[in-house]
């Protein structure tokens, strides 16, 4: 069984119940719905048919809703042939009608008044920054810039200013209307796209608790770190937030790219200090949109990231609009399990985190008693998932299985590193609950007779605190 869990994208190669049946069957724990992409009719099909297999197929996977942003684009009548060197006019659509038809060659960005915040010096990168422009100076609604990287400039093609300090929400008017609709449809999670602080990420938890409802049934937040005010930023937006996302595709724009295998590292660690889950994202198995096997160096990618304990590595294209969907997550988990074999991700030092409580002595000692007893398992009852969060917060070598009488915990624990949960009736007794999941682990063949596991009972509701009950031999 692999700990480290698999967040792949859905898109028209792998949205019929075939192909998501068998990326689950291989090794996905979270789907990941990119609202860049397809209508709210496209994305509804999506979770009813996901829904429906973890149903069946008794598993828990989460359904993450990943927002798209103010994302920049150009606005372009034709294909823009932009050399190396020759000057380049860019304005934006509010300003569109105030140009004047210059003979120079323009296209537009389509965010109103945005080059009011881009200043003389800034770049600015077109098509994950393939073709790189420099601004040379500011004139009446109008910026002239040089070609720096040349190419096609093309419609609808994304734009990254590094460093310009624009005026943009983090959450959009498109944003909003997804927001509800994720809402509506209970998804687990909801990734909030070009984070610039922890202001950005309460913004987005008021929208979501002005929703009627039940708190407990509230998605959990996950952060994309993708810009230079993030890492800024990122010890704050790391404590405000939920979960995290290491989202190398704009970060290695906005950044210099020989600093993102550092940054990873980096957002990893913090994450882990503040028991936030945390995802590698973007280009991990790359080739095999093409190709039926990964390169040696995507092998090792996905695999330094698990050295680095992530919790969840993920896949985008190669799952949404590959050739191979279902080899691509089936070779992420091979790579997974042949990483969590060798030693190279062990944790021989309990980790450290920024949590000074009675629960925090109480889990260390359970994972101090497990190693001790050469345990099997560390099992517990946990209501909001927390004691499980905290438990898998060690990395430790035994099973992590987790009993709950909450659907939205038993989804969200799909993102967290190692736990494997058990989901039982609202109107179960929370006492019994142990016993129940220990008989049900050994039926799936996760425990058996003689084994050793060390039982936490979690904070329940009523008072009742945490508690290390002890370690219990399978009968």
């Amino acid at each position: 069984m692999k700990k480290t869990k698999i967040v792949a994208t859905i898109g028209p190669v792998s949205e019929d119940e075939k192909t998501l049946r068998e990326m689950i069957k291989s090794g996905m724990n979270v789907a990941r719905l990119n609202f860049s992409h397809g209508s709210h009719e496209w994305h509804a099909k999506i979770i009813k048919t996901i829904r429906s297999l973890a149903l069946e197929m008794r598993t828990n996977v989460g359904i993450l809703a990943d927002l798209q942003g103010p994302r920049i684009r150009i606005q372009t009548a034709e294909n823009i042939s932009a050399r190396e060197g020759e000057e380049i006019l860019i304005s934006d659509v509010l300003y569109k009608k105030s140009v004047a038809d210059f003979s120079s060659k323009i296209f537009y960005l389509d965010c109103p008044g945005i080059i009011d915040g881009i200043q003389k010096g800034n770049e600015i990168l077109v098509e994950d920054g393939l073709i790189k422009v420099r601004v040379l100076r500011k004139e009446k609604h109008l910026l002239r810039a040089r070609v720096i990287n040349g190419g096609v400039i093309k419609n609808r093609k994304g734009v990254n200013i590094p460093g310009a300090k624009l005026n943009l929400s983090a959450i959009t008017p498109k944003d909003k209307k997804d927001l509800e609709f994720a809402l509506e449809y209970n998804v687990d999670f909801v990734a909030l796209s070009f984070v610039s602080s922890a202001k950005d990420i309460l913004s987005l938890r008021r929208k979501i608790e002005r929703k009627p409802g039940k708190k407990k049934r509230r998605p959990q937040i996950v952060a994309k770190i993708e810009k230079r005010e993030a890492i800024k930023n990122l010890d704050e937006i790391v404590k405000a937030t939920d979960a995290v996302m290491v989202a190398r595709g704009d970060l290695g724009i906005e950044m210099d790219e020989n600093k993102v295998a550092v940054l990873q590292k980096k957002i990893i660690a913090v994450s882990l200090e503040n028991l936030k889950p945390v995802i590698v994202a973007t280009q991990m198995l790359d080739s095999m949109i093409k190709n039926p096997r990964p390169t040696r160096a995507e092998v090792s990618d996905v695999s330094n990231a698990v050295i680095d304990h992530a919790d969840a590595v993920m896949l985008s294209g190669e799952t949404a609009s590959g050739k191979y969907p279902v080899e691509s997550v089936k070779t992420m988990s091979e790579i997974i399990e042949d990483t969590e074999e060798s030693p190279f991700d062990d944790i021989f030092k309990a980790l450290d985190f920024n949590i000074s409580s009675e629960y925090a002595v109480i889990i260390r000692s359970a994972y101090e008693l497990a190693r001790s007893f050469n345990a099997e398992a560390i099992s517990m009852v946990s209501v909001s998932g927390f004691t499980a969060k905290l438990v898998s917060h060690f990395r430790p070598e035994q099973k992590i299985l987790m009993a709950t009488n909450s659907q939205k915990t038993f989804n969200q624990s799909s993102l967290v590193w190692g736990v494997d949960s058990y989901l039982f009736k609202p109107s179960d007794k929370l006492d019994g609950l142990i016993e129940k999941m220990i008989k049900k682990a050994k039926s799936d063949k996760k425990l058996k007779k003689g084994d050793k596991a060390v039982i936490i009972l979690g904070k329940l509701p009523g008072g009742e605190r945490m508690r290390l009950v002890g370690v219990k031999e399978i009968n």
